[in-house]
């Protein structure tokens, strides 16, 4: 018979670790990384049968996320000194997204990662978000039956899609002397006193796409920090679109590569064209910083941004599947191009 202290996460005398839930400390950052690439790299090794060098391939989620909505970052300590598990939750205005969601081999079967998503789920409800959503491994029913239990429900998947850059110089976009053309800035180039008119523009954009939704945070942790920077397409004084991108380092982009965390063309602007000159441009910043790919994601519900991305010669790397509860999804039109990742 197996000793009963061999099971996981038990003391010697077979008891189960008394386990709190608090939010994150500054402290606890490099410790509740550590604890994602542990989770996650075990969880890859049984997949893949190998391990991954870095579970997320130097991609970082801890420390931009916790100075960006710290009452969203959650740990799951042990004796008020281990961190065992942790889950991080962010806001878009009225839409919630949960994830990762951690807990150490050792310590998971013992209800640790519930307490960790209801944590963020009551933070969702102090901060109203009417749709809350995340993504999970489609081929994992252990992780589709967790959020399950949370009146999350699968929907479709999220194509996590890239591209190599080409390294011969990107030719001068020819625009047609009817029509104005097309111009992309970044948002770090602007002058302070309209960033926040910016700000409001782009909230424009995705409140048409989904009422309330609003990626302003995430647009000044990536300007605050320089993570990266966040792109505009406009025409004259229009803006058409933005997106938001991460470059390598304590970002969300995995080391070589340039990695767009969301993109919107406004919808009543919406024309196949114009994504695929932005997807452009974004390879050309790609390519002027050196990176060796870009990587876009895309929610299969949007289905004329994902058949683009097909035909620009993008391929699918990894597909999660997105999960949500609370208010209809009405709002996801397939015609709308967005590119967006919730993990």
């Amino acid at each position: 018979m197996r000793a009963t202290v061999d099971r996981a996460g038990l003391d010697p005398q077979g008891r189960l670790p008394k386990i709190q839930v608090r939010r994150v400390r500054k402290g606890d950052l490099s410790k509740v990384r550590d604890v994602f690439e542990q989770t996650f790299g075990d969880f890859l090794e049984r997949q893949l049968g190998t391990r991954p060098r870095q579970a997320f391939g130097g991609a970082q989620y801890v420390h931009h996320r916790w100075l960006m909505e710290p009452w969203g970052c959650f740990v799951a300590e042990e004796d008020n000194a281990k961190i065992v598990g942790a889950a991080l939750a962010v806001t878009w205005g009225t839409v919630g997204i949960l994830g990762p969601v951690a807990v150490l081999t050792n310590y998971q079967n013992q209800t640790i990662g519930q307490q960790l998503i209801r944590a963020a789920q009551e933070f969702f409800e102090e901060n109203k978000a009417a749709l809350q959503g995340c993504v999970t491994y489609p081929a994992s029913p252990k992780h589709l039956f967790l959020f399950h239990k949370f009146g999350y429900k699968p929907k479709a998947l999220t194509a996590v899609m890239s591209r190599t850059i080409d390294r011969t110089p990107p030719q001068a976009a020819v625009t047609k002397p009817s029509k104005a053309a097309l111009a992309v800035r970044r948002f770090s180039a602007l002058e302070e006193t309209k960033k926040k008119a910016t700000l409001a523009r782009m909230h424009r954009i995705t409140n048409a796409i989904c009422r309330g939704m609003d990626l302003s945070k995430e647009v000044e942790i990536v300007d605050g920090l320089a993570l990266g920077d966040t792109l505009l397409l406009e025409r004259g004084r229009d803006l058409v679109g933005f997106a938001i991108c991460h470059t390598p380092g304590v970002s969300e982009a995995p080391a070589g590569a340039l990695y767009v965390k969301f993109l919107a063309i406004d919808p009543p602007k919406r024309k196949v064209e114009h994504l695929v000159e932005f997807v452009a441009a974004l390879e050309a910043l790609g390519q002027e910083l050196g990176m060796q790919r870009v990587i876009l994601p895309v929610y299969s519900r949007y289905w004329l941004a994902y058949a683009t991305l097909v035909q620009s010669g993008y391929q699918i790397d990894f597909t999660m599947v997105r999960m949500q509860r609370g208010k209809q999804e009405d709002y996801e039109n397939p015609t709308h191009l967005v590119l967006d990742d919730w993990r």
